[in-house]
């Protein structure tokens, strides 16, 4: 039965694409299109080009004195280690640090990661499902005090403080905690504000609220990669919803976005901006991951077109929606085909050097559907007055040897200290990075 259910998997994982091997050489022969944003132009390349990859990589771990690598002026040390999957950090306005650790899907989601191999990548735990609290009282930057904030949790990401609430964005709910300033751990009872779709590809749910504190916006990733499995199945998925703290007055806030996760509001603004993980299975360099402020009403693509008006030439004829097509929002900024640029935070700090300020750092997890690893690193897109430009590695060395498919880590989630120092989720490291200005 096991063997069955792995066939089954592997036949699905390789017939995602509908698209014959002669329509396939067809499309690559087409000229690649050049596509203007806001931050850039560049070649988008035709479906098909290189062929698809399977390319997981394999996490490791850190050694005693291994860390990653920062520019010139910068410090690295490791903010917080033996942890069980970190993937995102909120800071409290006290200053205490929260990680909220997790372990990956059911078995379902694990005999997918064993066909294509991307369960060595995970380095999963076996607990977990929790959010934890760093305190570092005497302010040198390393904490000093480590809890439990809340456990029990299932499949815990996005958090947020609000209104005497603490809010935490389960993989199928969002769930609100009264908290008190201070506390190291919360033990009232919590109240589920509002269910949320789970299952298939993406289960991460992200929150953030408006300056005013009158809307929260969840980020909802699809259920698939491309829509195969049908439309039907997208329903709350590939968007961006928006709701009243108390979970009421749920609407559409943005859509066509294939797995936004990380959301921030622009310094001085009230634009929402996203990074955006795209779809695979087109070859080495479709489709660029982005980042992109985020219309009320808007509509980018996903799953009928990438980039704009390149329509994705596995939605069957049947499917086909030429009217979402034309409408479909060009993103402002590349970030490189695969890279699972999932975390996100602009600078808002005051210590690093003035041109990171008000820029955007963006946490890549790193690629497996590319024959040459993609991401495995931190970039930073500067922004100057509100207009981003090209992004540039930050914080690098998460790859130990591409040749044997071997990383340390997989970043994630980035926060800014109250201190200026960016802190960097390592998920598969199982460890949270301090960068710092060299004193």
């Amino acid at each position: 039965m096991k063997n069955a259910i792995l066939l089954f998997a592997c036949l699905s994982v390789a017939c995602h694409n509908k698209v014959t091997k002669s329509e396939k050489d067809s499309l690559a022969l087409t000229s690649g299109d050049t596509v203007t944003t806001s931050a850039t132009s560049f070649v988008l390349p035709p479906p098909y080009k290189t062929k698809s990859s399977l390319h997981p990589s394999d996490a490791i771990g850190w050694g005693n004195n291994a860390s990653p690598t920062a520019p010139a002026g910068f410090t690295v040390t490791k903010y917080a280690a033996d942890l069980q999957n970190p993937r995102w950090i909120y800071v409290l306005p006290n200053g205490d640090v929260l990680v909220s650790e997790t372990k990956r899907p059911g078995a379902a989601k694990k005999t997918y990661d064993v066909v294509t191999g991307k369960n060595k990548s995970e380095r999963e735990s076996e607990v977990g499902n929790r959010v934890s609290l760093f305190r570092d009282t005497d302010k040198d930057g390393k904490p000093d005090l480590q809890t439990v904030f809340l456990s029990d949790l299932n499949l815990p990401f996005g958090m947020l403080l609000l209104n005497n609430y603490f809010y935490v964005a389960n993989q199928d709910a969002v769930w609100r905690y009264p908290y008190t300033t201070g506390v190291t751990k919360i033990e009232t009872k919590g109240e589920k504000i509002i269910d949320l779709p789970t299952g298939g590809r993406h289960w991460t749910k992200n929150i953030v609220a408006n300056k005013e504190g009158t809307k929260i916006y969840i980020s909802t990733g699809s259920a698939s990669d491309h829509g195969e499995n049908g439309v039907e199945e997208e329903n709350r998925r590939a968007c961006i919803i928006e709701i009243n703290p108390d979970g009421t007055g749920e609407r559409l806030y943005a859509s066509g976005l294939r797995n936004p996760v990380g959301m921030d509001w622009a310094p001085g603004t009230s634009t929402l901006w996203t990074a955006v993980n795209e779809r695979d299975e087109l070859g080495d360099d479709l489709v660029p991951d982005y980042l992109t402020s985020v219309k009320d009403g808007g509509f980018y693509g996903w799953p009928y077109s990438y980039f704009g008006q390149h329509e994705d030439p596995r939605i069957k004829a049947e499917d086909k929606r030429p009217d979402l097509v034309k409408k479909s929002i060009i993103p402002d900024v590349p970030l490189g085909s695969h890279t699972a640029s999932l975390g996100f935070t602009f600078y808002q700090g005051k210590t690093f050097p003035s041109r990171y300020h008000n820029g955007a750092f963006i946490g890549q997890r790193g690629s497996w559907n590319r024959s040459q690893f993609a991401g495995y690193k931190v970039v930073f897109v500067p922004f100057v007055n509100g207009k981003p430009g090209t992004p540039e590695d930050f914080l690098t060395g998460f790859i130990a040897d591409e040749s044997e498919s071997k990383v340390y880590g997989r970043p994630v989630g980035v926060a800014v200290l109250p201190d200026g120092s960016l802190l960097v989720a390592d998920d598969s490291g199982n460890s949270v990075w301090r960068v710092a200005v060299n004193k």
